[in-house]
């Protein structure tokens, strides 16, 4: 068996959609994949919204380790090395992005900012569901891939391909 791949996700604020992403692949691609997430901006004191965690739970995924941080700690030399390099959100993909070494393949997977519903918090955890479903869907076909898909050659074609499935 061949070591998993690490998948970074990435956001302005590492708060939403890139923690959900990181616990769900996580969750269903364990053996195959090591996902994380970061910002490119996370605010001082940053911290995963609690909605997006109240709809993890809500999904039986784990919610154990989840925190915000910036994207500068997986650009560091002791970081761990990247397979592939996803941005969930529009800010994040229009940023200029350090130096990942090793030259990951890169994706765009958008999706809209669940904390950006107005509402009640009904309808605001709605929003962080919905966008957790949304996620959810494109990580189990990225994860059920055969093993020549995910090789570094084709790994960026797929992943972007995935972008325009759903």
């Amino acid at each position: 068996m061949q070591s998993p791949l690490n998948v970074l996700f990435l956001c302005t604020h590492n708060s939403a959609r890139s923690i959900l992403a990181e616990a769900v692949l996580n969750h269903i691609g364990a053996d195959r994949f090591r996902a994380f997430s970061a910002g490119s901006s996370p605010r001082p004191s940053q911290q995963p919204h609690p909605l997006g965690l109240q709809a993890l739970r809500a999904a039986g995924i784990s919610i154990a380790g989840l925190h915000s941080k910036s994207w500068d700690e997986f650009a560091q030399p002791d970081a761990p090395h990247m397979d592939l390099v996803i941005t969930v959100c529009d800010n994040a993909a229009g940023e200029v992005c350090p130096y990942w070494p090793g030259q990951p393949a890169t994706a765009h997977w958008g999706y809209a900012d669940p904390s950006a519903i107005e509402g009640n918090e009904a309808q605001k955890l709605e929003a962080f569901r919905q966008t957790l479903l949304a996620i959810k869907r494109r990580i189990e076909l990225l994860a059920s891939l055969p093993g020549a898909k995910l090789q570094a050659a084709a790994l960026q074609s797929t992943a972007r391909r995935l972008a325009e499935e759903l």
